[in-house]
Formats: structure tokens, sequence, C-alpha cells
């Protein structure tokens, strides 16, 4: 994985900056490996929910959050570096108050779980 970007991926989430830490994760996920191209794209997709939500497209916003929940249960807590148990917990509470009609939490962070 590159490191560099990778960081900036995450630094650009956890700004709120959602379509530019979608564009830098891509580039990350253009080069990796097999084995981490799904966990990279669970993270696009919540960046890409995010940045819908932001500008209004509920159902896109949804639909994409279900997707990454799918892609990211398939990884250990840890992997690449970040602490998805948290992630996934507010991953799951966005799509109950989806389903509610409820007002949505505040946006998920990714949390680091180790240095990179």
């Amino acid at each position: 994985m590159h490191a560099e970007q990778y960081r900036e991926g995450i630094s650009l989430f956890n700004r709120g900056e959602f379509f530019e830490a979608h564009e830098a994760l891509e580039d990350v996920w253009r080069a990796a490996p097999a084995g981490e191209k799904l966990f990279l794209q669970g993270l696009i997709q919540v960046a890409v929910a995010l940045h819908h939500h932001s500008k209004g497209n509920l159902v896109g916003a949804r639909s994409l959050l279900g997707r990454a929940a799918r892609n990211l249960s398939q990884y250990p807590d840890g992997f690449g570096g970040l602490q998805l148990e948290s992630l996934r917990h507010s991953l799951a509470q966005w799509q109950h108050a989806f389903a509610e009609g409820r007002d949505l939490p505040v946006s998920p962070k990714l949390q680091l779980s180790q240095e990179l």
C-alpha cells in the first residue's frame, strides 16, 4: 500500500473532504495488491457515500454505505492500520438512522490503530 497517499486519504476523510479523500484513496486502490482492493473499495465507498449525503443524495448515500459495510466486514480490526470495529459501528448507526428516518449521527472518522 502506498503509505503516504493512504495517510493523505485518511486525513482528507477526517477533515470532511470526502470527494478529495475518495480521489486520493482511489489512487492507492489502483496500485494495491488484490488482497487490499476490497478493503480500499470499502473506504472509498464510505467517502463517496458521505459526499453524496453532503449533496443531498440520500438514496446514493444509503446504498453506498450498505456496500461499504459489506466490503469492510471481511477484514479484521486493525487491517490497514485502522480501527475497523469503530468504523463499522459508526456505519451501522448511520444505516439504522437511515432506515428509521432519524437524524444522522456525526460523520465517521478513520482512526488509526497503529502507525503506518
